[in-house]
């Protein structure tokens, strides 16, 4: 069975919105020509790389904590400046929260420099998904519009599955971005658990009921 890959975040074409920035407006540091796949491995950050040198240290240290890295509120905050849910209303903290779950892989419950920028990578794919589908420029998409993004990213669920993603993520038949980008975590996140214990890329695994909660209440 063929799981969707990283690449499965859309056209990423290596420009990243930045806080106070007009959304689509490339962000200085923005990663030229990364290839599909790069952001589970992120091979910029090796050797004797500095990250003061980058130009978008500047931004990542403008809203960390003391301790160097960026917590579920402080990204909140980063998100709801930037813009980039096409309002500046409050981004969803729940959003935040799954967002760092998946890209903590260190489980300090935060985002260091690097996992910082790999998600602004992922939210700028997801947000040209997001405005390819949303053609009136509403801010919102509709049910079967999620539906038909879903299958885009090469996801092969059954009606009754996403019958119940859309219920999950849509208010009054509308889904707003931060809603949307937390369906695409949820669904990378359990994707990447199922496919770690499926060996034989079978399609079933058998896990413990513990090994199941534990994926559920971390994103």
């Amino acid at each position: 069975m063929a799981y969707p890959g990283f690449g499965a975040y859309g056209g990423y074409s290596g420009q990243i919105p930045g806080m106070q920035m007009t959304m689509g407006q490339p962000m200085p540091g923005a990663v030229a020509n990364m290839p599909h796949g790069a952001y589970s491995g992120y091979s910029a950050y090796s050797g004797t790389y500095s990250a003061a040198a980058d130009p978008m240290w500047p931004y990542f240290a403008a809203i960390a904590g003391q301790d160097g890295e960026v917590d579920a509120g402080e990204l909140q905050r980063c998100l709801t400046q930037s813009g980039i849910s096409g309002t500046y209303s409050p981004f969803s903290l729940e959003t935040c929260r799954i967002m760092i779950a998946l890209m903590d892989r260190d489980n300090t419950g935060k985002m260091g420099f690097n996992e910082f920028k790999e998600l602004w990578a992922a939210l700028y794919a997801w947000k040209q998904n997001f405005m390819m589908i949303d053609q009136d420029r509403s801010g919102t998409v509709e049910r079967h519009e999620l539906s038909q993004v879903i299958a885009a990213m090469g996801y092969r669920l059954s009606p009754q599955t996403l019958t119940a993603i859309v219920k999950r993520y849509s208010k009054n038949g509308r889904i707003f971005f931060d809603d949307y980008v937390a369906c695409c975590v949820k669904l990378r996140a359990l994707t990447d658990f199922f496919r770690r214990r499926d060996s034989m890329q079978q399609g079933y695994v058998n896990f413990l009921y513990d090994d199941f909660l534990h994926c559920i209440m971390a994103i």
